[in-house]
């Protein structure tokens, strides 16, 4: 029987319902949940510490011209996945549980459900059995792929946009 050997990692942060985890060989963090959440669970609520007109690797879309960084901060370390289990909900402003969540998940949100246009594309490697290969904004991904997600009301208003 082989053994899986997990990334250890450092808490560099704790902020009540999640801490921030850095991995002890290199600089990428991530957000682990301290408490079990269920399905549609409000994990937090959540706003704007600074509002841009433009899209950054490190805001989130809310319409067509605002872009927030995350406020609590912390929030800001959650990272994509292709099978998240949290949704950032930008017209209740709710990070929401997609699923059953436990104690010491990673909390994860699939980035396009946000984003209609990215800043910084990359290639994703959440190793799920759906991943979708380049993260991208919403405007680029195929209908069959967008269909599989929650979105964001904005998002899913600039997709009923291009059927009209």
């Amino acid at each position: 029987m082989s053994s899986i050997t997990l990334p250890s990692t450092i808490v560099t942060g704790f902020h009540g319902i999640a801490e921030i985890h850095k991995l002890a060989e290199s600089d990428h963090h991530l957000l682990k949940s301290t408490q079990s959440f269920k399905q549609n669970d409000v994990i937090c609520s959540f706003g704007a510490s600074k509002i841009h007109n433009q899209p950054s690797k490190y805001t989130v879309q809310i319409s067509e011209d605002k872009h927030i960084i995350l406020q609590p901060e912390f929030l800001q370390y959650i990272n994509h996945s292709c099978n998240p289990n949290a949704f950032f909900n930008t017209t209740t402003m709710n990070l929401v549980a997609l699923r059953n969540i436990e104690q010491g998940d990673e909390l994860t949100f699939f980035y396009p459900s946000t984003e209609w246009f990215m800043a910084d594309p990359f290639n994703c490697l959440c190793g799920e059995e759906n991943c979708i290969g380049v993260i991208k904004g919403a405007k680029e991904l195929t209908n069959e792929v967008l269909v599989q997600y929650k979105l964001t009301d904005f998002i899913q208003s600039k997709i009923d946009q291009l059927k009209d």
